[in-house]
């Protein structure tokens, strides 16, 4: 269970991708096909082929956090990784920023030289016939031309050399450098801890590349990357009784380009966009998109699947997609009256929410993720399926896919859709929701294998997903 990955996360140029498992570990992998890294007649052959789908291969791999144990409330921390963001390069550097339930750490990844060397061995043996000692000298594979090894034997003219009987074991002749190689080493700059009385659920990297947030259930803080002793309280939700209490935050994002501003969602499904430059603590928000629910629709479960479990923000902060149990909902932040669209994900599950309740199933946290281009969405779902939905205008698709060698195996031809543009809607579009069927596709649903966490690469029209502890890379 430890090898299941918990985090996924691309950098912002999509040449790397990290992924956190629950065993506290980071595993890096790099692009291959990048143009910058391709050599001559590579490129030139690029120019007259097909655009290729990008290609990742594993790069390093590093312990980012270890079992702990908090003695004060006698409370057991896990090692699993639970959100990973990526900094910004410097100097050839990767910096990745990795959390857990309770301490964030600051990582550098980079490329240092590793002296490359062949050790020589001679090995001697006395001849009993003619007194004379051959020897022979074997370079390793690794300083050698050819890549194998190589014997030489030398006759010794003079017998008088004191070589005992049987000869010595070994000879180590003095070490030669033949190269040097490119590693990559992990090294940890910064730890954060002892700022969240509660579980972390959420970090953000701000545009600034100098801060960052920290989002507990009922806290947000503000952190400077270069001081870990210290940080900035700007959300505070928790009551001074806790009886009080209605709702806790679920998660946390910084704007992709506006310094000063983010959004946090909570258990009822609110969203609230909050600015920085208004107070120290924003306890106001600047606006709050919610949707409310229908007039006698309300029942006990109707506010657990209402809780937004994911965020993000689109590429050019225009939109903000949110996921909750039962839907995707797309948000403009120029509209905070309603979702410009709403996407069905689980509403064939609405019968079985009883079930779903029993197996604390209707508690799990299914992330969200939007193309670079804003054209298309993705969620997960159970049986290692995810769902990926067109978004604008004319654009009816709704596909689903399973984490599988075989990713077509689930997919249906889709009904017809009346189309909407986004910027006319006045109301909610739902899609996705119309075939019946266990999955929306007349498939049976296993609720021990979901696919909860993907990501979506910046420029690229590929998805990573992490389905248990296999990772899956797809490609349109």
């Amino acid at each position: 269970s430890v090898d299941i990955i918990s985090a996924i996360e691309f950098d912002k140029s999509g040449d790397h991708l990290a992924t956190g498992d629950r065993g506290g570990r980071v595993v890096l992998f790099e692009r291959t096909d990048a143009r910058g890294n391709a050599s001559r007649t590579e490129l030139e052959r690029q120019d007259y082929s097909v655009p290729r789908h990008p290609e990742f291969r594993y790069k390093t791999e590093f312990q980012s956090h270890e079992p702990e144990f908090d003695y004060l409330k006698s409370l057991e921390i896990e090692e699993k990784i639970n959100k990973i963001k990526w900094g910004q390069t410097a100097n050839n550097a990767l910096f990745i920023l990795s959390t857990n339930d309770k301490t964030i750490k600051y990582w550098k990844v980079q490329d240092k030289k590793v002296k490359r060397i062949s050790v020589m061995n001679l090995d001697t043996s006395q001849s009993a016939d003619n007194g004379t000692t051959s020897s022979s000298s074997t370079s390793s594979s690794r300083g050698l031309p050819n890549g194998g090894s190589s014997e030489k034997s030398y006759n010794c003219a003079n017998n008088d050399l004191p070589f005992p009987p049987g000869g010595y074991a070994s000879l180590r002749l003095p070490v030669v450098v033949t190269g040097q190689e490119l590693n990559p080493v992990a090294r940890c700059r910064r730890v954060y801890a002892h700022a969240h009385d509660y579980h972390i659920n959420s970090i953000s990297n701000n545009s600034d590349g100098e801060t960052f947030i920290s989002a507990d259930d009922l806290r947000i803080n503000l952190w400077n990357l270069e001081i870990n002793s210290q940080s900035f309280n700007i959300v505070d939700v928790k009551p001074a009784n806790m009886e009080d209490l209605t709702e806790v935050i679920t998660c946390a994002e910084f704007h992709p380009t506006h310094c000063n501003t983010l959004a946090y969602s909570s258990s009822k499904g609110a969203i609230r966009l909050i600015d920085l430059r208004q107070s120290a603590l924003c306890d106001n928000h600047s606006k709050l998109f919610e949707e409310h629910e229908a007039p006698g629709s309300k029942s006990f479960f109707t506010e657990i699947i209402a809780s937004v479990s994911d965020i993000k923000f689109a590429r050019d902060g225009r939109h903000i997609l949110s996921r909750d149990y039962m839907t995707l909902k797309l948000w403009d932040l120029n509209m905070d009256s309603g979702p410009v669209a709403t996407f069905q994900v689980h509403e064939h599950l609405r019968p079985k929410l009883c079930d779903l309740y029993e197996n604390d199933s209707i508690f799990d946290k299914f992330e969200c993720c939007l193309s670079g281009d804003g054209h298309r969405l993705a969620t997960g779902s159970y049986s290692n399926l995810f769902r990926v939905f067109g978004c604008t205008s004319g654009n009816t698709e709704a596909t689903t896919l399973e984490a599988s060698r075989n990713p077509m195996r689930r997919q249906v031809a889709n009904p017809t859709r009346p189309t909407r543009t986004l910027t006319s809607l006045t109301r909610a579009v739902r899609r996705g929701g119309e075939n019946a069927g266990a999955d929306g596709n007349g498939n049976s649903n296993d609720f021990s294998t979901k696919l909860l966490h993907l990501a979506w690469h910046p420029t690229e029209n590929s998805i990573a997903c992490a389905a248990g502890n296999s990772l899956y890379m797809y490609y349109a």
